[in-house]
């Protein structure tokens, strides 16, 4: 058999692979929509989607305002940290790197405990009983406290030319920002903590329709610009000497990659929480799943599978029979965690293929 025919082959499973997933994504965004803690008979839920008028103005409720924006969140954010995750793993050729690992996530922490238990202990405000004015609160804290570590990131990045280096700052950045947040829980309210710690636990379902108008374009926005890089990825994924003889600008290009990682996670983690292992074991599993290092496929089947799991660990999460939802965080880390120890155990050393 020669190389033509399995370069051949390999692209027709690639795509049958990526077509299968963007039917599982189909499948499991209906079920978001359909299965809840609320039953709503199936015909009642398509009629509603169609914009026709249903009997029940409860269900169109429950599903306009509440099924269908987590469900269009949760796909969102499982592609957005899955891409952003597939970035960090190829600039820095680490296995067990996330878009997390810059200390960005940590720094949208940090922004959020300033607001919820220093501004709330100062004014004595508990903000887990405040609604929208804490919402909205909550979201501008993190975002600003997870771009403004962005942006020191991307500022010594220009200063630190070794990977390695930026990587141990990045991680440093981490460590200062959960000090601070720690001295801030131990001066707190025990309501004020409570409520940090339910935001860290991450969770799909507080965005509304009219901040939609914000997450929804910049988080399709980061994926449009991580499609175009996937030719930069694969030369970095040869190493920066190679890459440099290839003419790429190994400094403009690790910027891009920072600020669109940087961006995508930021945005996510203000509106969602800190969700885990998204970003850090998607990659992953599309490696395994289309046995190729190469982003012209693992960039859109990485985008695809995020959506996928995200939308699967959110059923999981809204499961009939569960008081609400479980956290998102509850659900990801069960799936998570087992597929890092197996990436740990099935590579002798911890690097990219």
């Amino acid at each position: 058999m020669n190389l033509n025919v399995i370069a051949d082959k390999k692209k027709h499973n690639s795509i049958i692979l990526s077509l299968m997933l963007l039917l599982g994504i189909l499948l499991f965004f209906v079920l978001n929509i359909a299965v809840g803690s609320v039953y709503i008979p199936f015909p009642e839920v398509i009629k509603i989607l169609l914009g026709q008028e249903s009997e029940n103005q409860v269900w169109v409720n429950i599903i306009i305002k509440s099924r269908l924006p987590q469900t269009i969140t949760a796909c969102l954010s499982g592609s957005g940290l899955a891409i952003g995750g597939l970035m960090m793993q190829t600039l820095f050729r680490n296995p067990l790197a996330g878009p997390s690992i810059l200390g960005i996530s940590s720094g949208a922490s940090l922004g959020v405990a300033f607001v919820i238990m220093f501004v709330g202990n100062i004014g004595g405000i508990a903000f887990s009983g405040m609604e929208a004015i804490g919402n909205f609160a909550v979201i501008f804290a993190a975002f600003a406290g997870s771009v403004s570590v962005l942006f020191l990131i991307l500022f010594l990045a220009r200063k630190v030319r070794n990977n390695a280096m930026l990587l141990i700052i990045g991680i440093m950045v981490g460590y200062i920002s959960s000090s601070l947040v720690g001295v801030l829980q131990f001066y707190s309210i025990s309501e004020n903590v409570h409520a940090f710690a339910i935001w860290g636990l991450a969770s799909f379902s507080n965005i509304t329709w009219n901040q939609m108008k914000l997450f929804i374009p910049i988080i399709i926005m980061g994926m449009i610009f991580s499609i175009f890089l996937m030719k930069t990825l694969n030369m970095l994924l040869l190493g920066e000497n190679y890459a440099k003889n290839l003419g790429l600008n190994i400094k403009r290009a690790r910027l891009f990659i920072i600020l669109i990682t940087g961006l995508l996670t930021a945005v996510i983690t203000a509106f969602c929480g800190p969700v885990a292992f998204l970003g850090l074991a998607v990659p992953h599993l599309a490696r395994m799943l289309y046995s190729t290092s190469n982003h012209k496929v693992l960039v859109p089947g990485v985008l695809f599978f995020g959506a996928l799991l995200a939308l699967f660990c959110n059923l999981i999460a809204r499961m009939p029979g569960f008081d609400g939802a479980l956290p998102i965080n509850a659900v990801t880390s069960m799936i998570g965690a087992p597929i890092v120890i197996s990436v740990i155990l099935k590579k002798k050393r911890l690097r990219l293929n």
